[in-house]
């Protein structure tokens, strides 16, 4: 991890840490806190409790979304404190506009259209949204800018030492948001053999082709969840909102779990009843023939 995140991710980058509700490579994003990268625009449709520590940690100089909180408890304190203090810029777009955006980037077009914002007062807060009138029918459209990241983050079940990479479970917009990025760093709890990989094609999301780089860093989603690793902490995210409430006692959670450790090694060290709280039991899928 720390090698993938000196390579590919540098000041001033777009960068995108992408899974919606499950999936999050927190582990990444504590690496780019520890190397103290500086002036990043941050994007994701949720930016939840790894933006704002990386907001915290002082990585962020703007932040580009469509709906940020503490899923299920409240608000994200170190994002709120920042947009109070005007010290991070926002642009905000509903979910299927960043869904739009990834994907007018993953097409490499300039813009993509939907019909998202009729009645709503984003296009007046946002003027990256825009309209067109549509040549074969005289509607008119809202449109998006395509979003081209410098590097994109995506924690996957497992991956080929090539950086062919499985998902399975709820799936977000890991794809589109990996295939329009320039970089792609994937991160997995298990390395497999391309056997493996090869043997069930159909649930290979990223493929190797536009792959920077591969790390193996088990639990590396916690506190969020990796479908048949392990569970969702649920009290971490509750505990969250006591924690980040006041600078200080995020800056201390910070010190601890973040600058205090070298890797998620020592991160799961410091809690050693965690995996054996948190593991997914056994729920095995049938098999399917791909025979000929």
């Amino acid at each position: 991890m720390q090698d993938a995140v000196a390579r590919h991710v540098r000041d001033g980058d777009v960068v995108v840490i992408e899974g919606f509700t499950h999936l999050i490579s927190f582990a990444a994003g504590h690496e780019i806190i520890r190397q103290r990268r500086r002036d990043l625009t941050l994007c994701r449709l949720t930016p939840d409790l790894i933006y704002d520590q990386m907001i915290a940690a002082g990585c962020a100089k703007k932040l580009v979304f469509s709906w940020a909180g503490n899923p299920g408890v409240g608000s994200l304190h170190a994002f709120r404190r920042a947009v109070e203090g005007q010290t991070l810029e926002i642009e905000e777009y509903s979910h299927f506009g960043m869904v739009a955006r990834f994907s007018a980037g993953a097409a490499r077009l300039p813009f993509w259209t939907l019909r998202d914002y009729a009645g709503t007062d984003l296009p007046r807060v946002n003027p990256r949204i825009k309209a067109v009138t549509c040549p074969y029918t005289g509607e008119e459209l809202a449109t998006v800018p395509a979003l081209n990241p410098d590097v994109t983050i995506v924690h996957a079940q497992r991956a080929d030492a090539q950086g062919n990479t499985q998902i399975w479970g709820l799936l977000g917009v890991q794809k589109e948001a990996a295939f329009a990025s320039q970089r792609v760093i994937v991160v997995v709890e298990e390395l497999v053999d391309e056997r493996v990989i090869r043997s069930d094609p159909n649930r290979t999301l990223i493929p190797a082709t536009i792959v920077s780089a591969v790390v193996v860093e088990p639990w590396g989603a916690h506190p969020s969840y990796a479908q048949g690793y392990y569970d969702r902490d649920n009290e971490f995210y509750i505990g969250w909102d006591t924690i980040s409430r006041e600078s200080a006692g995020l800056s201390h959670y910070l010190d601890e779990f973040v600058y205090g450790v070298r890797d998620r090694a020592e991160y799961m060290q410091k809690q050693p009843r965690l995996a054996e709280r948190l593991k997914a039991g056994e729920q095995r899928c049938a098999g399917v023939n791909y025979g000929f």
